[in-house]
């Protein structure tokens, strides 16, 4: 009789974030089309793109349902502007915002703050919002000039990465707006 592991939990990759309705996508949209791209880029398509508020990483699927009503906090209603294309380390294309607004500021404050009570390691970095465009971008032209994209933020999303490429996340719950 030979002794087996105990089988690892199932887990979620999970993350916090602004998730676009179709009209921000539209916006998006726009802009990615004045970028030059090339060949070999990955460019995101328009379902996957959100701003990222906080990163969770893979997590036992029998915590879900906490993370979620830790997550359920106010969030009064703010304009996140996009104004800002910028080529990152590693080949990340994005779009940035050059204010970084006081409600957004709070609003990721008070979900680390819950998400931290859960005992979930967070990001260290100072946050920064932005909404990934393409990846293995590093020699493709943002524009000069780029009209920004302004979106009413009124809500947030707990989101799942799926190993689908042709759906790369899932909405697991919309809070607010």
């Amino acid at each position: 009789m030979s002794a087996h592991a105990p089988l690892a939990p199932p887990t979620q990759r999970l993350f916090l974030a602004l998730w676009p309705d179709d009209r921000i996508r539209v916006q998006i949209a726009a802009h990615a089309d004045d970028w030059r791209w090339p060949h070999e880029c990955a460019r995101y398509s328009p379902q996957d793109w959100h701003v990222t508020l906080h990163f969770l990483g893979n997590v036992d699927a029998d915590r879900v349902p906490d993370i979620a009503t830790a997550a359920d906090l106010p969030c009064p209603p703010f304009e996140l502007v996009l104004d800002q294309p910028q080529l990152w380390p590693r080949g990340l294309a994005v779009l940035c915002t050059t204010q970084l607004p006081p409600e957004l500021r709070a609003l990721h404050a008070r979900l680390g703050q819950a998400l931290r009570g859960l005992g979930l390691p967070l990001e260290t970095r100072p946050y920064q919002a932005h909404v990934t465009l393409a990846r293995h971008a590093a020699a493709a032209s943002p524009p000069a000039v780029a009209a920004p994209v302004v979106w009413p933020v009124r809500g947030f999303a707990l989101v799942a990465s799926s190993r689908d490429k042709a759906q790369r996340y899932r909405v697991l719950r919309q809070y607010g707006g």
